[in-house]
């Protein structure tokens, strides 16, 4: 691939000026990381390990800690050695591969949302077929297509970007290489990936998005409606409730962001949606599953006896 660059390295400014200020955050982002290194593992491990959380449901939620882990990797291990370096600089090729990371990462999830949305459909309204339907191929024929369809996506806007010519300023003023920033630092003419990133993330995004809102008022029409059982809706309810409320944490920063047009942006504001969804909502989705979950909790409680017991 031709570079077409005569910036060989970018500085990333972080996410403040104040170098007092570097060491605090530091220690925060540093706690951060291992309680989600540690809360998504611990749903990796007791999703894999224990037998009767082998379902579809299950599956798609190990998926989703696994992406957890990678997607706050991607950008946290850079950002702690920032603060604690004067030299806050990253290569052209290391700043395309995050920024290919990032959205392969971030789509896929997206996507896995609304997959996960149609698992809860399925169960709820074609409970009898629900077996059949969901077997073990069709998960992981999901589930490969969504990660699939993630890295094609990434791979399209790494390649554009990476085609760009950079030709002045190397600040990216963001704490890790994203399109929007890039773009406001090349040189010539990015109309296409402006379109790419309104157009073609957008849809990855917002798809998923509705398909969810759809999936969940037929379900919320099938229990009040067609199913009218109490015990079948407090049982939906948890599972569904847990699901939404990750689904509210990951859209509201990237609407914000990657939805609104480009002429509202504020680069403060953009730095704290992006902590959002890439700090704050992996080391929420653990707590949440699991304080909302009795399956999760009796496996997690089953798994620290056992440790215990061999202590």
């Amino acid at each position: 691939m031709p570079n077409h660059t005569s910036v060989n390295e970018f500085l990333l400014l972080g996410i403040t000026d104040i170098r007092e200020l570097e060491p605090f955050l530091f220690a925060v982002f540093l706690i951060i990381y291992i309680l989600i290194l540690i809360g998504n593992g611990a749903i990796l491990v007791i999703v894999i390990s224990d037998s009767r959380l082998h379902s579809p449901m299950y599956f798609f939620l190990g998926n989703l800690s696994c992406l957890d882990i990678c997607y706050s990797t991607v950008t946290l291990p850079k950002m702690l050695d920032n603060f604690l370096s004067t030299h806050k600089t990253i290569s052209f090729v290391g700043c395309i591969i995050q920024l290919h990371f990032f959205h392969f990462l971030g789509s896929t999830e997206a996507i896995l949302l609304g997959v996960m949305a149609f698992d809860r459909f399925m169960a709820i309204c074609n409970p009898l077929r629900y077996t059949i339907l969901m077997n073990h191929e069709v998960c992981l024929c999901l589930a490969a297509a969504t990660w699939i369809t993630g890295f094609f996506h990434a791979l399209l806007h790494s390649i554009m970007t990476s085609r760009l010519t950079f030709c002045g300023s190397n600040h990216i003023h963001h704490f890790f290489c994203d399109i929007k920033p890039l773009l406001d630092l090349a040189c010539g003419n990015t109309e296409l990936n402006q379109w790419m990133l309104e157009t073609v993330t957008g849809t990855i995004a917002m798809s998923p998005f509705f398909f969810i809102l759809l999936s969940y008022f037929y379900i919320i029409s099938f229990l009040l409606f067609k199913s009218r059982s109490c015990s079948m809706l407090q049982k939906a309810l948890p599972t569904c409730a847990s699901h939404f409320i990750v689904v509210i944490l990951f859209y509201a920063p990237v609407v914000f962001i990657y939805i609104r047009p480009t002429s509202d942006s504020s680069m403060d504001q953009d730095r704290i949606a992006a902590i959002m969804y890439s700090v704050v909502t992996p080391v929420l989705n653990p707590l949440i599953y699991t304080l909302r979950n009795k399956d999760v909790k009796g496996a997690l409680s089953k798994v620290i006896r056992k440790k215990l017991s061999v202590t």
